[in-house]
């Protein structure tokens, strides 16, 4: 799972699954570009641990909504790299409402930096590698949300829905220039953006009722990345690899009691 000598771009790499994948990235022999919008302390956090790893990190703060900066940062992260050869797909955002109640403003941020977010930086970063030639590799960060109609959750799970058709569009459209797109879906993960919507307490007791009984980390989520980023995984494009502690699985129908 060696990407010695490649160099990425993560979007929201300041926290969370992002900054999991980033790191993981340059532990792998990756220089990595870091975007973020808001989290500045918490990037240049990453952008240190990742130096010390002995590779090299730019920070790019930019908001994934504006197509304009998303084709800069990309253009930013050849120029100081010489290429792109990898690209995660993993700022979004999310609000927790039911659609009746939904302030509108915020259900379009939400599909603004998840869907549109995740599709600006698919295109730029394809149109980037083909000019290039050689080939290169994406992951897009979506979610069990994509396939499980989770109340209170509509513009996330609309979001997430399209990004994988996205990804696997992307996928057959990029074969002939061995550009490979992939879609992670991770579950419950232990990340600051958890915060926004569950106290600690229930953080915790909601992460033993899972399957494996506990919530998953993001570094576990970067491994993933890691893998079908790498040459390791040159056979698989358009595919979707669940990572989520069994998440998906009829959980609730394992209790011993045989009640649901």
């Amino acid at each position: 799972m060696s990407l010695e000598g490649k160099n990425a771009l993560v979007t929201g790499a300041s926290r969370g699954i992002g900054r999991g994948c980033a790191i993981e990235l340059a532990r792998r022999g990756a220089n990595v570009a870091l975007n973020y919008r808001s989290h500045t302390n918490e990037a240049e956090e990453v952008k240190r641990e990742i130096e010390s790893l002995g590779r090299n990190a730019i920070l790019l703060q930019a908001d994934v909504c504006e197509l304009s900066a998303v084709e800069e940062m990309v253009a930013r992260t050849a120029e100081e790299f010489g290429s792109l050869d990898l690209f995660v797909s993993n700022a979004a955002s999310s609000d927790r409402e039911l659609m009746i109640d939904a302030d509108i403003e915020g259900f379009r941020r939400t599909v603004d930096v998840t869907m549109w977010g995740a599709f600006h930086g698919v295109r730029s970063s394809a149109q980037q590698m083909v000019k290039q030639g050689g080939g290169g590799s994406m992951v897009v960060i979506s979610s069990p949300h994509a396939v499980m109609a989770i109340p209170t959750s509509m513009a996330y799970n609309m979001s997430k829905a399209a990004i994988d058709h996205m990804s696997r569009t992307a996928a057959i459209e990029l074969a002939p220039h061995r550009i490979r797109v992939n879609i992670v879906h991770p579950g419950w993960i232990d990340t600051p953006g958890e915060r926004k919507f569950f106290t600690e307490e229930q953080i915790v007791e909601g992460g033993k009722n899972l399957p494996w009984g506990r919530l998953g980390q993001p570094d576990e989520i970067g491994k993933a990345v890691a893998f079908l980023l790498s040459d390791d995984a040159d056979y698989m494009t358009g595919g979707t690899m669940t990572v989520d502690g069994g998440v998906g699985l009829p959980w609730w129908s394992n209790r011993a009691d045989g009640e649901m």
